[in-house]
């Protein structure tokens, strides 16, 4: 298959085969995930590899009890991590303040995604499905607890993977002249911003059918034994009176408030993990 036919197909998978992924597999995975881009070469990442059926549960249950998460035959809880630098550079008579540094976790962030989508693509070729499950971060703490996660070391997202007992299918995505500007930023007026979502959600409905398509975590979830996710999104969007995508979005999926709360829980989390940017450092002169 063609790459770009192959990246084309490419949808989150959350219905897994109880087939484990083989160890050469794996090891090509995390090969690749080794050579990904990284910013100065620093390669400020690790990956926790998780295959053992007592850890999936406890990694699941950190998640927000998502069934694929344990039923997945292999997950990666992909880290940045400044320890093992900032530990190298003192034993060379120097300093690494990358957990002070906003560019420098931005930087990372960043080297620790290309190398989580190293591992999709790859995985995509060699007829393994995946899914990101960015929640981890709402329980770094406790994440960081049960996986022995040592200071100055994040977990930022997890990667579950297998092969596949299904694939979602009609995964609304723009057409590419949304996302697409030459030369400089070119802005939508309304009547285009509104086109750009219409054309990608369609027309809104209150119905399963539609969080088949918008909200495809609730209904997966129901089908592995979840305990009646579809029927709670429903009734909040009843109660709530959603009548359109975006409040669908930000009220109901994201709501906008929540979102912005939850800032200092996640904040919080980093400080107790090494990680702080002062905005106003302390300089001293030259004399």
């Amino acid at each position: 298959m063609e790459l770009f036919d192959l990246l084309m197909r490419r949808r989150s998978v959350r219905n897994f085969q109880d087939k484990a992924v083989p160890e050469e597999v794996v090891a090509q995975l995390l090969a690749a995930a080794n050579n990904a881009p990284s910013g100065g070469n620093i390669q400020p990442i690790s990956i926790i590899v998780v295959r053992e059926a007592e850890n999936r549960k406890r990694l699941a249950g950190l998640v927000g009890e998502q069934p694929w998460v344990k039923n997945a035959p292999l997950s990666m809880i992909f880290c940045l991590d400044f320890q093992r630098v900032k530990r190298w550079a003192a034993m060379n008579a120097t300093e690494f303040k990358g957990e002070q540094a906003l560019t420098h976790f931005l930087i990372a962030y960043a080297d620790v995604m290309c190398a989580a989508q190293t591992v999709v693509i790859l995985a995509e070729s060699l007829g393994l499905g995946s899914v990101y499950v960015g929640s981890v971060n709402g329980t770094i703490n406790d994440t960081r607890e049960a996986f022995g996660i040592p200071q100055f070391v994040l977990p930022v997202m997890v990667l579950s993977l297998g092969y596949p007992k299904s694939i979602p299918q009609g995964i609304p995505k723009f057409t590419p002249d949304v996302i697409v500007h030459y030369e400089r930023y070119q802005e939508r007026n309304d009547a285009e911003v509104t086109q750009a979502f219409q054309a990608k959600y369609g027309d809104f409905g209150k119905s399963g059918a539609y969080l088949e398509k918008a909200f495809v975590e609730t209904v997966e979830a129901d089908r592995q034994g979840g305990d009646g996710w579809m029927e709670w999104a429903l009734e909040e969007m009843q109660k709530l009176e959603i009548r359109n995508n975006a409040q669908f979005l930000f009220n109901l999926r994201y709501p906008a408030e929540r979102m912005v709360q939850f800032n200092r829980h996640l904040l919080d989390s980093m400080r107790k993990a090494g990680f702080s940017w002062d905005v106003n450092p302390t300089v001293e002169k030259e004399v």
